[in-house]
């Protein structure tokens, strides 16, 4: 298991919860698969700029993508379309990995991740249903 991969969770975990003690960032990681030694995690909190609060562990300072989702979305996609647990959006030329980006920032559980090209972004979803969901939210933004 790579370095930058376990940071990846660590991001991941406290963006998605309140962890307040390293035993249990070792645990949710534990579940997640990912072992790591309480030396391992203090390394990584410091070198991922964590500090510990009262509301548990966050981040000290966050680069926020070039836009906002609701602005990029409105702004640049000009189609969409689904099929099951995917979304495919078309942009105007150059602007997808903006696109990208800002709904990869967004901490939405519809979206898991996004792939993108010139003027196409793959956004996927972890099913149907979430698909749909997202859908809506996206029209929404779009008018």
């Amino acid at each position: 298991m790579s370095k930058r991969y376990r940071q990846g969770q660590i991001l991941k975990l406290i963006q998605q919860q309140q962890v307040h003690t390293q035993d249990e960032i070792a645990e949710e990681l534990a579940k997640r698969g990912v072992t790591a030694t309480q030396v391992t995690l203090s390394r990584d909190l410091r070198e991922l700029g964590l500090v510990k609060t009262p509301s548990g562990y966050r981040e000290l300072s966050r680069d926020e993508p070039a836009g906002d989702a609701d602005g990029m979305i409105s702004e640049f996609v000009i189609d969409m379309r689904c099929a099951q647990n995917l979304i495919v959006l078309k942009t105007d030329p150059g602007h997808a990995n903006p696109v990208a980006s800002a709904l990869d920032h967004t901490g939405w559980m519809e979206v898991v991740g996004t792939i993108a090209g010139d003027d196409t972004v793959l956004v996927i979803t972890p099913d149907d249903a979430a698909a749909e969901k997202l859908r809506t939210r996206l029209l929404e933004m779009m008018t």
